[in-house]
C-alpha cells in the first residue's frame, strides 16, 4: 500500500496497519522524526514478529531522485506490547518471561549491558533524558546475588564500610536521572572542607568550598545507597529495559543474517549466558569491573601494575558529628576518615599487605586506638614549621575527631592500576573500572565512571541524530577520544601521589611540604585542585544531556 501525504511517499508493507498507525506506531512517534514523515524518503514499516517479542523494524530510504543525498538506514525496535500505558516503564527482571524458544534466545536488543553495578546502572539510568530513548531497547545482565541486593533495599543499620565520595558534578547527573532524591531519604554526608598534611609536620593545606564559590566539596554515600537509588531511577524510567539475572559466558560479533531462530537486522553480537539463554544486541557494554569478562572475549588489552598495597575498609562511630574530610599520608600509605553521617564515618587505610592482615585480625578496640594514633600525632608531630607559612597552635590546623567505636566489619582488597589501551572495537565498548582502575586515595574511581557513562549515553543519542549505526566503531571512538584523556590525567596524578609518598627521605620530604605549602597558599592552584576533585576539569560536568523530547 502505497499513500501520499503532502507530496511526501509511505510504504506500509502490511496493509492491515492503518496509516496513523504508522505515524504513531503503538502509541509512538517514529524515531527521530517525531509525528512526520521524512521528506523525499520512504519509511517502511515490517511487521513481522521475532521470537518472544514483536519487533517493528523502521527503516529510511531516500528517493533515487535525490542525488548526492545519503541517508543511513535505521534499525530500532519495540516490545511486544509497545502500545500499553507502562509497557516502557516496567524494568522486566524475571528471565522465565522471555523464555519462548527450544533453544532459549531471548530476542534481539539494541544496547546490552553486561554488570550491573553503580556504572552499568548509571548508564542504563542516563538513557531516561535522552531524546532517542524510548526507541531503544536496553538489556542488562548481571549475577543473582547483585540484583537479590537491590531488591532487598537498604537498611539503616549497619552502615556499610562500602561507600564512595560523589562530587557535585555526579549529584548533578543523579538530580537528571532522578535518583537523587532517594539518596536524600537516605544516610549520607555533605562535606564543605577537606584537611589533608603528612606525618612529617611539614605538609598541610586544607580545601575549603567557598574558596571556590561553592556550598560543598562532596558528599559520602553508601555504595548501596547510590546502587538502589539508581535502580530505582531505572524502574521509572519510561523506555524498555530488560534485567536479567545471569552472567556472560562468551560472546561473538556476528555479520547481519536472516534465519528462521532469529532476525538480525544489523550487524550485531551474540552473548551466551550462564543460564543457557542467548541474546544479539548491535551494541554491548562492558561495565563488569577490573576483571572485566566482556574486556577478555573483546580481546581488549590492558596496561597497568600492582601497588603492592592493600587498602582496608570499614566504618567507625564518633561522639561528636563528622563534618570534614581528613586525610593523612603516613609511610606505608594514607588513611582518610569520611564523614557518612549519624556521628558515622568510613576508614580507608591504605598499607602493606603484611600489616593489613596485621590490622584486621587485631581486637576491635585496639584496632579504634590504631586509628586514633593515625589520626593525630602517630608517627610523627602535628603541622608546626614557621617555615611553611604557618605556626605551632595556628587555628586552621586541627585534630580530627577520636573514633569511639568500630561498627563494621573490616574489609581489605589489594590496589592496583589499569588502564585499557583501547576503549572500544566494533559493537563493544567499555566503561569503569572495566576501562580503568585507579589508586582510591583522592575517591574519584566511581566519578570517573559515572563520567564515561553520561559521556557515552551522549555519544550514542549524537550518533543516532546523524544515522549512525549503533555500535559503528566511528562512533564509539568518539566517546574513547573524551574520556580517555581525563581518565589517563586522573591515573597519572593519583599514581604519582603514591608514588612520592612510597619514599622517606628527608630531601623528599621537604619537596613534599612545598608542593603542600603552594597548595595551602597559591590561590589559582587551590582552586584548579578543587575543580578536579569536584568534577569539574575530569569531564563529567562538560557533559551535558539533550533532555527526552522527541523533535516536532
Amino acid at each position: 500500500m502505497l499513500s501520499k501525504i503532502d507530496n511526501r511517499m509511505v510504504r506500509v508493507v502490511r496493509d492491515s496497519i492503518p496509516l496513523s498507525e504508522v505515524l504513531s506506531f503503538g502509541g509512538l512517534p517514529l524515531p527521530v522524526w517525531g509525528s512526520t514523515v521524512p521528506e523525499c524518503g520512504l519509511v517502511v514499516v515490517d511487521g513481522s514478529s521475532l521470537p518472544m517479542v514483536g519487533v517493528t523494524v523502521i527503516r529510511r530510504r531516500v528517493s533515487s531522485n535525490v542525488p548526492g543525498l545519503r541517508v543511513p538506514i535505521r534499525c530500532l525496535t519495540y516490545g511486544a506490547n509497545a502500545g500499553g500505558a507502562n509497557s516502557t516503564r516496567d524494568a522486566q527482571i524475571n528471565p522465565e518471561q522471555n523464555k519462548s524458544t527450544p533453544n532459549n534466545e531471548l530476542g534481539q536488543y539494541d544496547i546490552a549491558i553486561v554488570g550491573g553495578g553503580m556504572v552499568g546502572m548509571a548508564f542504563a539510568s542516563s538513557h531516561s533524558n535522552l531524546y532517542c530513548s524510548k526507541h531503544i531497547r536496553v538489556w542488562l545482565v548481571d549475577s543473582s546475588l547483585t540484583l537479590k541486593g537491590l531488591m532487598n533495599g537498604t537498611d539503616d543499620h549497619p552502615p556499610d564500610p562500602r561507600v564512595s565520595t560523589v562530587t557535585p558534578a555526579t549529584i548533578s547527573f543523579f538530580k537528571d536521572v532522578g535518583a537523587w532524591e532517594y539518596v536524600l531519604r537516605q544516610r549520607h554526608a555533605f562535606f564543605d572542607k577537606m584537611q589533608v598534611w603528612d606525618y612529617t609536620g611539614l605538609g598541610y593545606t586544607k580545601y575549603c568550598a567557598k574558596d571556590v564559590g561553592r556550598d560543598i566539596l562532596g558528599c559520602v554515600v553508601e555504595n548501596k545507597v547510590l546502587h538502589k537509588a539508581l535502580f530505582s531511577s531505572l524502574e521509572d524510567a519510561e523506555f524498555h529495559k530488560t534485567i536479567h539475572p545471569s552472567r556472560l559466558t562468551s560472546m561473538d560479533v556476528q555479520s547481519k543474517k536472516s534465519t528462521k531462530e532469529v532476525y538480525q537486522p544489523c550487524c550485531s553480537v551474540k552473548l551466551d549466558l550462564s543460564d543457557g539463554n542467548t541474546i544479539y544486541s548491535k551494541l554491548v557494554v562492558g561495565a563488569d569491573g577490573a576483571r572485566s569478562r566482556v574486556r577478555d572475549l573483546a580481546g581488549l588489552k590492558t596496561t597497568g601494575w600492582s601497588y603492592k598495597q592493600n587498602a582496608v575498609i570499614c566504618t567507625v562511630e564518633h561522639a561528636v558529628e563528622n563534618y570534614c574530610a581528613w586525610q593523612r599520608f603516613l609511610p606505608n600509605g594514607p588513611i582518610a576518615l569520611l564523614p557518612i553521617g549519624d556521628k558515622f564515618s568510613n576508614i580507608v587505610w591504605t598499607m602493606s599487605p603484611n600489616e593489613s592482615t596485621e590490622r584486621t585480625s587485631m581486637s576491635e578496640n585496639d584496632f579504634v586506638k590504631a586509628v586514633n594514633h593515625a589520626l593525630n600525632d602517630g608517627y610523627g608531630p602535628h603541622p608546626s614549621s614557621s617555615f611553611l607559612g604557618y605556626c605551632p597552635g595556628d587555628s586552621s590546623w586541627e585534630v580530627p575527631p577520636k573514633a569511639v567505636k568500630l561498627v563494621s566489619d573490616r574489609m581489605a582488597f589489594p590496589l592496583s592500576l589499569s588502564h585499557a589501551k583501547d576503549y572500544a572495537s566494533d559493537h563493544v565498548v567499555l566503561i569503569g573500572d572495566a576501562a580503568h582502575s585507579v589508586h582510591p586515595l583522592a575517591g574519584q574511581g566511581v566519578n570517573l565512571g559515572f563520567g564515561d557513562a553520561l559521556t557515552l549515553a551522549k555519544v550514542i543519542a549524537d550518533g543516532i541524530g546523524v544515522g549512525a549505526e549503533l555500535g559503528e566503531l566511528s562512533v564509539l571512538k568518539n566517546y574513547e577520544a573524551e574520556r580517555k584523556p581525563a581518565n589517563t590525567m586522573m591515573a597519572a596524578i593519583l599514581d604519582g601521589f603514591q608514588k612520592a609518598y612510597s619514599v622517606d627521605l628527608g630531601p623528599l620530604n621537604v619537596l613534599r611540604a612545598v608542593g603542600f605549602h603552594m597548595a595551602h597558599h597559591i590561590s589559582p592552584l587551590k582552586k584548579s585542585i578543587i575543580s578536579y576533585a569536584t568534577g569539574e576539569q575530569n569531564g563529567l560536568s562538560l557533559v551535558k544531556i539533550k533532555v527526552a523530547n522527541t523533535p516536532n
